[in-house]
């Protein structure tokens, strides 16, 4: 898997960093899953090297604007671009249906693929699987915002594990399609007539990658269960330390706030995001003095910035 920002600035767009749009390439497909959708995400496609044509999949957090607003745009030039014949399915808070209906039909846009939206609430609340398919499964968790929001868990199922190709030829198995049976632990008739079963040529089963994305929330115990044991942890971390009573009022998070999600949960990485415009260079605390805040106490932070891409990798070398 890999993340590509496409927006990382709390509230509003500033010069150097558009609101808040995260892109997932899943792998092993021409797929993409997108998370939030602030205003302007669209241009940000168009000075990346992502295809929009792959998007098959939003994750909305929460219905504040900097999130959304860029949304009833997008659906509408892939609609535009007639290159979404397997629609697009739309996950978030119970109003994202009628924002969008109301965006859509208001502005007498006509969606021409299907598009169907989930309401997340309940798999939230319960704890249950919001999404699954052969490969990926997604759920989701409350947040601790002034309106519901919601933090997403994207999990690969376990990958087979390694085909032992120099025992295969010690078995003298003629290499070809056979081969892609075998690895996929197939049990297979070769033409002699001997049975192999695929999986005695494979090791153990290697664990799947795994991210959450999480914001918009003051510290919250939910989003450390949610992040448990992750490979990547994208958090926000809209204020500095020193504006902790600020971020309690606003229901955001600090830097620190932040680091100890990320050290209780046990992740593997940290990548802060949905900065608060006022911390640029030249004022008196700019993003690194975030980073090396949640650095203090979470060492492997990375700090976001917009197109900055991040293979998603192991906690461990399962090789």
């Amino acid at each position: 898997m890999q993340v590509t920002f496409l927006g990382t600035s709390s509230g509003v767009p500033t010069r150097a960093r558009n609101v808040s749009a995260v892109a997932l390439r899943l792998p092993q497909r021409s797929e993409m899953w997108l998370f939030d959708c602030g205003e302007g995400t669209q241009h940000q496609f168009l000075r990346s090297d992502l295809r929009l044509s792959q998007l098959r999949r939003v994750f909305i957090t929460h219905m504040h604007g900097d999130h959304v607003f860029g949304l009833p745009g997008l659906l509408a030039s892939l609609g535009l671009s007639g290159s979404c014949n397997a629609g697009v399915d739309l996950y978030g808070p119970d109003p994202l249906d009628a924002f969008l209906t109301g965006a859509l039909n208001n502005s007498s846009t006509r969606i021409g693929y299907p598009l169907q939206v989930h309401r997340v609430r309940q798999a939230a609340e319960r704890g249950s699987v919001l999404f699954e398919d052969a490969d990926l499964t997604v759920r989701c968790t409350p947040l601790t915002h002034r309106v519901p929001a919601y933090a997403y868990r994207v999990e690969q199922k376990p990958l087979a594990g390694r085909f032992d190709i120099a025992q295969a030829k010690e078995l003298q198995i003629p290499p070809g399609p056979v081969y892609a049976q075998l690895k996929r632990g197939e049990t297979v008739t070769l033409d002699d007539g001997r049975v192999i079963d695929g999986t005695s040529l494979c090791g153990p089963e290697r664990p799947g990658v795994s991210l959450v994305y999480c914001t918009d929330t003051v510290f919250s115990e939910a989003a450390v269960e949610l992040a448990r044991g992750a490979d990547l942890l994208i958090h926000e971390s809209t204020f500095a330390h020193a504006e902790a009573e600020m971020a309690f009022q606003k229901q955001h998070s600090t830097s620190t706030m932040a680091a100890q999600t990320a050290a209780e949960a046990g992740v593997g990485q940290l990548v802060l995001t949905h900065l608060s415009p006022r911390y640029v260079a030249g004022n008196p605390v700019t993003p690194d003095d975030l980073l090396r805040e949640a650095q203090a106490i979470f060492p492997n932070t990375t700090l976001a910035r917009d197109f900055l891409c991040l293979d998603v990798k192991p906690r461990y070398n399962s090789s």
